[in-house]
């Protein structure tokens, strides 16, 4: 019997969620924490009147910190479907678009409840429904 080897997945599709959480948190610690210390510094040594450092990211209605939360929180949320699933398969790649592989599907036949209509249109009595014969 020969062993199905799993093609090798890329770098990029296997670690982008995590990078995208590290450039995030990146660039929030470089605009609210090392930014304006950096620019009070600067304005002091430069013997300026001190002003506060405007955010970079807060530019534009913060349209950034938005977009960013929307990736992250649609890949969390994916990410945790793909785990409740069990999908722990690799992803095949059909073209620049990634899918993942399906799991199995299991369908039961049920037969549906016969619906009874008893108002119509305006809330009126609708008449009965004549036998549907089985087929």
């Amino acid at each position: 019997m020969s062993e199905e080897k799993k093609p090798a997945e890329d770098w990029m599709n296997k670690k982008w969620r995590p990078m995208m959480g590290w450039t995030y948190m990146g660039t929030c610690i470089a605009d609210f924490v090392v930014f304006p210390i950096l620019w009070s510094l600067l304005q002091a040594m430069l013997k300026q009147p001190v002003t506060a450092w405007q955010p970079l990211t807060l530019q534009g209605a913060g349209l950034y910190h938005v977009a960013m939360g929307a990736v992250l929180g649609i890949a969390a949320f994916g990410r945790t479907q793909e785990k409740m699933a069990g999908s722990t398969t690799v992803p095949t790649t059909v073209g620049a678009v990634t899918t993942p592989s399906p799991a199995p599907i299991t369908a039961t036949l049920a037969t549906p409840a016969p619906v009874s209509i008893n108002t119509g249109l305006a809330g009126k009595k609708a008449p009965p429904q004549p036998e549907q014969p089985l087929l």
